[in-house]
């Protein structure tokens, strides 16, 4: 692995568990053993790490949904392994990389044109045209308008503003927004499936 690559992964690792703000460049070189000259000869500061950072988050969740979506053996349990990826990794995220991203890190995304979030709900349109030729979708639905629909609802249930961790357990979030509209799009078949697997989850 070369050294753009391990600055990245680690940084990405420290970020995840003590939030953006404190990991200093000097906490990192020291995490690295390596000095913090060579961390700025690959980024001039930190807000440009953090942005490899991210780009490299995106990829790997993009990875993930193509070999989940490869492998699955239908579009209901694909979309529940992808639901329970991103629930994990909501609850192994420290809260203050969350906050440390809304408060001091949102202007330097905008002005570098760069979006943090969810992989492209545009990559994944395929596993509701999936289902629906499974019969595990109702052939009435608009696969694009409900693929679009299904991403900002997995978004919003990761959102702390609308459903406070304090107060409700991400996994009823996911239950009780995403899933309830998933057996709206579902036939009876579909149905009884989200039913098996939905007690594990």
């Amino acid at each position: 692995m070369d050294n753009r690559n391990r600055i990245i992964t680690e940084a990405a690792g420290l970020f995840r568990i003590y939030g953006i703000k404190s990991v200093t460049m000097d906490s990192l070189a020291n995490h690295l053993g390596m000095s913090k000259r060579t961390i700025y000869e690959i980024f001039a500061n930190k807000d440009e790490l953090l942005v490899g950072v991210l780009n490299w988050m995106t990829e790997k969740q993009n990875d993930l949904i193509r070999k989940v979506l490869n492998e699955s053996e239908n579009a209901i349990v694909a979309i529940f392994r992808l639901l329970e990826f991103n629930r994990d990794h909501f609850l192994n995220m420290s809260p203050a990389f969350q906050e440390d991203m809304k408060r001091f890190h949102q202007e330097v995304l905008v002005n570098k044109a760069f979006k943090c979030e969810m992989p492209d709900y545009k990559n994944n349109i395929q596993v509701i045209e999936r289902g629906i030729k499974e019969k595990l979708f109702r052939d009435d639905i608009n696969p694009d308008l409900v693929n679009r629909c299904l991403y900002q609802l997995a978004k919003s249930v990761l959102d702390n503003d609308s459903y406070p961790i304090e107060q409700f357990s991400r996994r009823d979030v996911i239950k009780n927004v995403f899933i309830n509209y998933l057996k709206g799009i579902s036939t009876f078949k579909g149905i009884e499936l989200i039913n098996s697997l939905e007690p594990d989850f």
